[in-house]
């Protein structure tokens, strides 16, 4: 005789059941709660995805998930939290501990609404060097066709590792990589040529790439290391590499914008592009020596979130020799991401790059202008 296993319903582990949030108008929406900043919610539908929706349009949110639920002058620190049930209802926001003890927030108050068991991995959480990588990829083109020929090409790779990953704990360290290159040739043949003379070509050549890991001390200060690595045809400069500890502060902060000063002292050598001799009895060329430097670089670096989720970010260089007070040079950029589509967005970029001791006969700065397509990681 055989006994038939019967696996009952009740037996399975229940879904949890999905968030319901109604509106003031009456809509009502099904799906989950993820999180919530500042005075808005970010909800998750079945149907129409994620939405963002203001506290203030909400008439009743219950979840099925427990939550931390920030305030906006509370000052977070290393010590876990305990996640709460929370109910939003008539622009307040009520979070129920287990004890049963309630406390109601009004929305102008709120900071954060975090997901309990997130809270708790970014707080705790030591991934490896490999993970938490976020940033974008920038490519851009410049194609001629004509009597004149020729092209250019630019590519930019932005990289930045912060842990936690999340704005409302304390930050603990913050590893950035950047990448930049700008390459180019423009061929004018002689027109008329009787003498069969051969073309003229200008090349433009601009290489930037950097790396820096910051160890935050308190919330504000850190230490940091660095390394930069520069080539500049249109200076003349062949290698130059730069190699720095030092520290910074962060001035500003907030969600919209943040505002962080540095300053290092490091080791610099310059190499330059050395002029092609004549041929004799012709005099040589003067020859541009090589730097070996002590210094100091001197910077800030300013972000923010502009209406529209345009992205404004600003940096200024300042980099001074010691032991050769006329070998200085200055750097700032200026650049705004314009969302076009999903994760994609239009990149418009300035930079100058100003350097005071330059090969001989090449100009002392370098202005470019950048518009590329901008993909970004998260």
């Amino acid at each position: 005789m055989f006994t038939p296993l019967i696996l009952s319903a009740q037996d399975k582990t229940a879904a949890p059941a999905p968030d319901v949030v109604i509106l003031n108008n009456g809509d009502q929406l099904t799906g989950k709660l993820e999180r919530g900043v500042g005075d808005s919610i970010l909800f998750k539908s079945d149907v129409v995805g994620e939405v963002t929706i203001p506290l203030s349009k909400v008439k009743d949110l219950k979840s099925s998930s427990n939550f931390v639920v920030l305030r906006k002058d509370e000052k977070t620190t290393r010590a876990p939290k305990q996640a709460e049930a929370i109910t939003v209802e008539n622009n307040t926001v009520k979070r129920t501990a287990p004890s049963g003890n309630a406390e109601t927030i009004a929305s102008k108050d709120i900071g954060y609404i975090v997901d309990g068991a997130i809270y708790n991995k970014e707080l705790n959480g030591n991934p490896g060097f490999f993970h938490g990588w976020d940033g974008s990829v920038t490519g851009g083109a410049t194609v001629l066709q004509s009597t004149s020929y020729g092209q250019t090409y630019t590519a930019a790779l932005a990289l930045i590792r912060a842990i936690p990953s999340v704005a409302y704990l304390p930050p603990r360290t913050r590893t950035t990589f950047n990448l930049l290159e700008t390459y180019g040739k423009l061929t004018q043949p002689v027109v008329p040529n009787p003498n069969n003379l051969p073309a003229a070509q200008a090349k433009t050549s601009i290489f930037h790439t950097d790396f820096e890991h910051d160890k935050y001390l308190t919330p504000r200060f850190y230490m940091l290391g660095g390394l930069s690595y520069d080539h500049n045809f249109s200076q003349g400069l062949n290698f130059q590499q730069i190699y720095g500890v030092g520290a910074g502060y962060t001035v500003l902060k907030d969600a919209i914008q943040q505002f962080d000063v540095k300053a290092d002292l490091h080791y610099e050598q310059q190499k330059f592009i050395q002029p092609e001799q004549p041929l004799p009895p012709l005099p040589p060329l003067p020859l541009t020596p090589d730097q070996n430097l002590i210094g100091s670089t001197f910077g800030e670096t300013y972000l923010r979130a502009l209406p529209g989720k345009i992205q404004l970010t600003h940096s200024g260089t300042y980099i001074q020799s010691w032991n050769n007070t006329d070998a200085w040079s200055a750097i700032g950029t200026l650049g705004l991401a314009l969302p076009v589509y999903h994760r994609f967005s239009l990149s418009v970029n300035l930079l100058d790059n100003y350097l005071n001791n330059p090969a001989i006969g090449f100009n002392k700065n370098s202005l470019q202008f950048v518009t590329g397509v901008t993909y970004s990681f998260h």
